[in-house]
């Protein structure tokens, strides 16, 4: 059996190794992260954590586990996703500064036809941010591949004021949550 992660993101594989996963295959889900039409930002990580996972499964062998998750940034019911230009980080941080917003991750575990998903939701609370700290924070390029433009275990932690939930699910991915998914699927990291 091996331990599939349906995902290239660097921060997921550090979580999944640091709770005692070991030789972690990577098999990233290429296809595009679609949330169905109106769909809210819960329903849209469950539907593409689910996405991923199924892709995955294309190109695993019988037993192996497979876990995938999705993570938006959701502030006044609009879907905060990564940025796809400096103008755009800028725009989120603007938006997010002083402000609590929820951050939602969706993770599907999938092992044998067996399929588990779930969502998690952790509020996020911002200090105010003057406009030279958001150029500058942008200008280090740590926003450009994280959900709302931040990473709150980087240099984005300077952003924080406060956080009510699974830290890990800021980061985007629920350790508790998918340790119990783990568990039920006969996959103890305990």
């Amino acid at each position: 059996m091996a331990i599939i992660l349906a995902s290239a993101s660097p921060r997921r594989r550090e979580l999944l190794e640091k709770v005692g996963i070991k030789n972690l295959k990577i098999i990233p889900a290429h296809g595009e992260e679609h949330a169905p039409e109106g769909a809210n930002a819960e329903e849209a990580v469950l539907a593409i954590s689910r996405g991923k996972a199924l892709e995955a499964a294309e190109r695993t062998a019988p037993g192996d586990v497979i876990i995938a998750a999705d993570t938006v940034v959701c502030l006044d019911g609009d879907i905060l996703g990564k940025p796809h230009s400096d103008a755009e980080a800028e725009q989120m941080l603007r938006r997010l500064s002083g402000r609590e917003h929820e951050v939602h991750t969706g993770v599907t575990v999938m092992k044998d036809g067996d399929i588990l998903c779930a969502a998690e939701r952790t509020l996020v609370r911002f200090r105010a941010l003057s406009p030279t700290e958001i150029a500058a924070y942008v200008a280090t390029g740590e926003p450009m591949d994280k959900a709302g433009a931040y990473g709150a275990q980087g240099l984005g932690s300077l952003l924080v004021e406060g956080i009510t939930g699974d830290f890990f699910n800021v980061m985007g991915l629920p350790l508790c949550r998918l340790g119990r998914m783990l568990s039920e699927l006969g996959v103890k990291l305990l």
